[in-house]
């Protein structure tokens, strides 16, 4: 399924690949956030982080009444706050995709699939 934005001039078709790239771009700029996870754990791996290239099993993106339904699956590093975390990441993915597809974003649900003890921590 593609993303359809209508404009004056046209529609305007963007893939799904595109705006999970977008998603997976402000949830990597988010501090709290180790990685994206995989919205299937069972078949890809219960405690896979996903690469750039995979941020597409990591995002669900719906086109409902002219704006996006996006559900973003993460794994957030031990000790962040959890509430936290998922408001800015929320914010973030609203900005993006109003900004760079010029589309209003309805609802971002975030989902933790996981919490990852990061290193650094002691």
């Amino acid at each position: 399924m593609a993303v359809t934005i209508k404009t004056k001039h046209g529609e305007i078709v963007v893939s799904t690949n595109s705006v999970s790239t977008i998603v997976g771009g402000a949830a990597s700029d988010i501090y709290g956030i180790v990685g994206m996870a995989s919205k299937n754990q069972l078949r890809d791996g219960v405690n896979t982080i996903l690469n750039r290239e995979d941020f597409s099993r990591g995002v669900v993106i719906d086109q409902k009444d002219g704006k996006l339904a996006v559900d973003v699956y993460i794994i957030v590093g031990y000790g962040i706050k959890i509430s936290e975390v998922a408001k800015n990441l929320k914010a973030k993915v609203k900005y993006n995709l109003e900004t760079m597809l010029g589309t209003p974003a309805g609802t971002v649900n975030v989902y933790v699939q996981g919490i990852k003890v990061l290193d650094d921590i002691k």
